[in-house]
C-alpha cells in the first residue's frame, strides 16, 4: 500500500477510490498466501458443480415416482434401483459438498488471518517510524482503531468476502447454464428477475459505504475519548469532572449509535428485497412451470427441480449480498488504512552509506548553524540558533518557559527535523547519520521516565541483549542497585504498564541505569532530577558526576542553582540565544539570568 505523500486527517474522508484500486492495494498481501489462494479457488469448481447437480437429482427422483421420462442411465430400473441409485448419488454430492466447504472455509480464514497480520504488522512498524510531529496532530485512540477495528474489518475482505463472492457467482454462473440445459424459458425467467435485484443491491451497498465510513470515523472519535479518560483519570477525579465527562462521551456514542444504525438498516435492506424478489421469482416459476405441466409439455420433476433451482439461485445471492456488505465494509477499513500508510515518514536513514561518528575529529562536539524550527508554518520556536558545544563541556540551557530549550533536545536526537540550518556532531550533519546510532551516541534521560510492561532488566536493557551483569554493573554505577534489590524480586520483578508498581523517583532512577548501559558519548539531562527526594537526589547526583565524566553534557534545570558550576550556561528567550557564559559572569552582566536568578533565590 504505497502512494503519494497526502496530509492526514481522521475527520474528513480521502478522495475515494474504486473497489478494484481498493483490491490492488491489498493485492501485495494476497500474493504472499498465492497458493492457499489459487487452493480455495479451484475448490469452487466441485463445489459448484455439486450444488448444481443436487436439484437435478430432486426432480429426476419425483419423474421416477410418477413414471414420468427420466434420463438414460435411470431407464431399465426397477423403482427401487432408480431410487437406491439416486438417493446414493446425493448422499455422495451432499458428502462432497460438506467436506470441501469445511476445507475450503479453513483455508480462506487462514488467508485471512495471515493477510490481517500482515497489514498490521506494517502498519505498526509504519507507525512508530512516523515523525513526533504526526503524533502531535493526530489522538493516540484514532491511531488504535485503525491498528485493531480497520485491519480486522480489512481481513474479513478476504476470510469472509472476496473468496466467497467468486464461489456465489461461480454457483450462479454453473446453475444458469444448468437451468438453460433442462428447460431455456424457466431459466430466463429466473434470470431475468436478478436484474432488479442486482440494481438494488449495487444502490443500497453505496448506501452502506457511506454510512459504514462515517461511523467508523466515530468509532475512532469514541475510542479518542476513552483513551484521553483513561490516560487522565488522576484530572478527572481530583476535579469532579466524571459527569461532565460522561455526558461528553454518551453524547459521541448516541452519535456513533445512530450512523451504526443506518448501515443496519440499509444492510437489512438488501436482505428483505431478495427475500421479496425471491418468492416472487418462486411464485412466477409455479405459476408458468405449472400450465406447462397441465398442457404437457413439461414434466412435474422438471417444474420441482426448478422451484429447487430457484431457492439455490437466490441463496448464493443472499450470501453474496451479506459478503458484499462484509466486503464494502472492508473497502472502508482499506481506505482508512492507506490514509494511514501513506503518511510520509519525514526522518529517514541517509541513502548509501552513511557517516560515521567515530571518524570525527572532535568527539563530543555538538554545532547549532543558523538552525530555525517551527512546529507549525511561520510559528517559529528557534529562529536562527548559532552555538558550539566542545568536546567534554558541560552545558547548560536556561530560559524561560517556551523559550526552546526542550526543542533544542528534540532537534539534536533528531526527533524532529530542522526547518532551516543544520544541526552537526563531530563535524557531521545528523541528517548523514543513522538514526540507531545518532541515539546510541547521544543518551537523553527525562523528566517523566517511561516504563514498559516487563521485568526491570528488560526496561533497563530496552530490546538490547545486554547480559545480566553489564544491567547490573550499570545499576551500581548510577546507584540504582540498592533499589532494585529491594524489590520482591529483584531484576526479575514484572513491572506494570507504565510502571504503576513503583513511584515516580524510581522510575527516574531506571532512567539513569537505561543511559548508563549503553555508555554515550553525549549526556542530555531535561530536568532529570525533579522527581527525586532530597536523600535519593544526592544518590543520584553523584552517579551523575561519574556520567559526566570526559563527555559532553547538556543540563536543561528550571532550579539554577543547580548549573551553578557547568562550564557555560546559554541563555535563550524566545527561541533565541541572547546570553552566554559561567555563572559568575552572567550574574555581573545583570540580563534576564541574572533576574531569574534573583527571582528564585527571592522565593526560597
Amino acid at each position: 500500500m504505497t502512494g503519494l505523500p497526502t496530509p492526514y486527517s481522521s475527520n474528513s474522508r480521502r478522495n475515494p477510490e474504486t473497489d478494484w484500486q481498493l483490491l490492488a492495494e491489498l493485492g501485495r498481501y494476497a500474493q504472499r498466501s498465492k497458493g492457499l489462494l489459487i487452493i480455495s479457488i479451484i475448490l469452487l469448481i466441485p463445489l459448484s458443480l455439486a450444488g448444481a447437480v443436487q436439484p437435478i437429482l430432486i426432480g429426476q427422483t419425483i419423474s421416477l415416482i410418477r413414471q414420468e421420462p427420466t434420463y438414460g442411465f435411470l431407464e431399465g430400473l426397477s423403482l427401487k434401483q432408480g431410487l437406491n441409485l439416486l438417493a446414493f448419488i446425493l448422499l455422495l454430492t451432499i458428502i462432497v459438498r460438506l467436506g470441501l466447504q469445511s476445507l475450503q472455509g479453513y483455508l480462506v480464514q487462514k488467508v485471512g488471518q495471515r493477510i490481517t497480520a500482515d497489514i498490521r504488522d506494517d502498519l505498526f512498524h509504519h507507525v512508530t517510524s512516523l515523525a513526533v510531529r504526526f503524533f502531535d496532530r493526530t489522538p493516540v485512540g484514532k491511531l488504535i482503531t485503525r491498528l485493531t477495528s480497520d485491519v480486522d474489518a480489512l481481513g474479513d475482505v478476504f476470510s469472509t468476502g472476496a473468496i466467497g463472492i467468486v464461489g456465489d457467482l461461480f454457483s450462479i454462473l454453473v446453475i444458469a447454464v444448468t437451468m438453460f440445459t433442462v428447460q431455456w424459458q424457466l431459466a430466463s425467467i429466473l434470470i431475468l428477475m436478478m436484474i432488479p435485484v442486482a440494481a438494488l443491491i449495487v444502490y443500497f451497498q453505496q448506501q452502506y459505504r457511506s454510512a459504514n465510513y462515517k461511523s467508523r470515523e466515530e468509532l475512532s472519535n469514541l475510542n479518542s475519548k476513552l483513551q484521553e479518560n483513561l490516560i487522565g483519570v488522576n484530572v478527572v477525579q481530583l476535579f469532579r469532572r466524571e459527569r461532565l465527562n460522561a455526558e461528553i462521551f454518551r453524547a459521541n456514542n448516541e452519535r456513533y449509535i445512530r450512523l451504526v444504525d443506518k448501515t443496519i438498516f440499509y444492510d437489512s435492506a438488501v436482505s428483505a428485497t431478495l427475500e421479496w424478489i425471491a418468492l416472487v421469482a418462486i411464485a412466477v416459476v409455479l405459476w408458468f412451470g405449472g400450465s406447462k405441466v397441465l398442457q404437457g409439455s413439461l414434466a412435474f420433476g422438471e417444474l420441482s427441480a426448478f422451484i429447487l433451482f430457484a431457492q439455490r439461485l437466490f441463496d448464493p445471492l443472499r450470501q453474496f449480498a451479506d459478503k458484499f456488505t462484509a466486503i464494502q465494509a472492508g473497502f472502508t477499513a482499506v481506505e482508512r488504512v492507506n490514509g494511514l500508510l501513506r503518511q510520509p515518514i519525514e526522518i529517514r536513514d541517509p541513502g548509501g552509506d552513511s557517516q560515521s561518528l567515530t571518524a570525527g575529529n572532535a568527539p563530543g562536539e555538538i554545532r547549532f548553524e543558523h538552525v530555525s524550527f517551527a512546529y507549525k508554518a511561520d510559528e517559529y520556536v528557534l529562529k536562527n540558533l548559532n552555538f558550539t558545544i566542545h568536546p567534554g563541556e558541560k552545558v547548560a540551557l536556561v530560559g524561560p518557559t517556551g523559550a526552546g530549550k526542550s526543542t533544542i533536545i528534540r532537534l539534536l536526537c533528531r526527533l524532529y527535523e530542522a526547518s532551516e540550518g543544520r544541526i552537526l556532531l563531530n563535524g557531521v550533519d545528523t541528517r548523514d547519520l543513522r538514526q540507531a546510532d545518532l541515539r546510541r551516541y547521544v543518551g537523553v534521560i527525562l523528566q517523566d521516565g517511561f516504563i514498559f510492561a516487563g521485568d526491570v532488566k528488560s526496561n533497563i536493557g530496552l530490546g538490547e541483549t545486554y547480559p545480566l551483569e553489564a544491567i547490573q554493573a550499570a545499576a551500581r554505577n548510577t546507584n540504582v542497585d540498592s533499589f532494585i534489590q529491594q524489590l520482591p524480586q529483584g531484576y526479575d520483578t514484572e513491572l506494570r504498564e507504565r510502571g504503576t508498581n513503583l513511584s515516580s523517583g524510581q522510575k527516574q532512577l531506571l532512567a539513569f541505569a537505561q543511559v548508563a548501559i549503553r555508555d554515550p558519548q553525549i549526556l542530555v539531562l531535561d530536568e532529570a532530577t525533579a522527581s527525586l527526594d532530597v536523600m535519593t537526589e544526592a544518590l543520584v547526583q553523584d552517579a551523575l558526576d561519574r556520567l559526566l565524566e570526559k563527555r559532553t553534557a547538556i543540563i536543561i534545570a528550571h532550579r539554577l542553582s543547580t548549573i551553578r558550576n557547568v562550564d557555560r550556561i546559554l541563555v535563550l528567550k524566545r527561541g533565541q540565544l541572547i546570553e552566554s557564559g559561567r555563572h559568575e559572569e552572567l550574574l555581573e552582566l545583570g540580563g534576564l539570568y541574572a533576574s531569574l536568578y534573583k527571582l528564585q533565590m527571592l522565593g526560597t
